[in-house]
């Protein structure tokens, strides 16, 4: 399967997410094969992203150049990362929310202290624990070979994909724009979003 970063128009975030199911990200000593993603269009239509109100100092790595990762920290602690994906000054990004840990299991091991493999990276802040990345990665490409993480093209036939509603988001959390792979183990568990009552 090839994947022309740049052709890709940002409205179709979606269908670069579903592409990016079973490429491998690597980095650090580790290779993790993705698993499931999230896509977040910020074309104005998408409360739920970053960029839903306009280019800021924080989110403006999601308006390209594409396949470069927009990383971004939450509760003070963990990191993110997203691939920008579709038409330079167009906000759209893929969160790579979890994955299989193909290469590198025992580093991986060492930066997160589980009992099961299958939890290694089954969730975005995991993922990223594995790889060893944080807030420096941000803005750097993870196609060319120069940023510290690089994607690498499916190795086989994908599984089967399913759809179904985005996670830990308060804001459009019943849009079906998470993608994960039918059956894997590794895919994170889904809460849905309850909104909080007000006192």
């Amino acid at each position: 399967m090839s994947y022309e970063w740049q052709e890709l128009p940002a409205d179709r975030v979606d269908e670069a997410a579903r592409l990016l199911l079973g490429w491998r990200i690597a980095a650090n000593g580790v290779t993790v094969r993705l698993s499931e993603v999230e896509a977040y269009s910020g074309l104005g239509m998408d409360p739920a992203s970053h960029a839903h109100r306009g280019m800021t100092s924080r989110n403006e790595v999601m308006f390209g150049p594409a396949g470069v990762l927009y990383v971004y920290q939450i509760y003070g602690m963990h990191f993110c990362a997203n691939v920008v994906c579709g038409q330079e000054g167009v906000a759209s990004a893929v969160l790579l929310r979890a994955g299989e840990v193909v290469d590198g299991v025992e580093l991986a091991r060492e930066r997160r202290k589980v009992t099961a493999d299958r939890e290694l990276s089954n969730g975005p802040a995991k993922l990223m624990q594995v790889l060893g990345l944080d807030r420096s990665a941000n803005a750097t490409s993870a196609v060319d070979g120069t940023g510290p993480a690089t994607l690498l093209a499916p190795d086989g036939p994908v599984a089967a994909i399913e759809a179904g509603p985005r996670v830990g988001v308060t804001a459009a959390h019943d849009v079906p724009w998470r993608f994960w792979l039918k059956g894997d183990p590794t895919v994170s568990g889904y809460r849905r979003h309850v909104p909080r009552k007000r006192q």
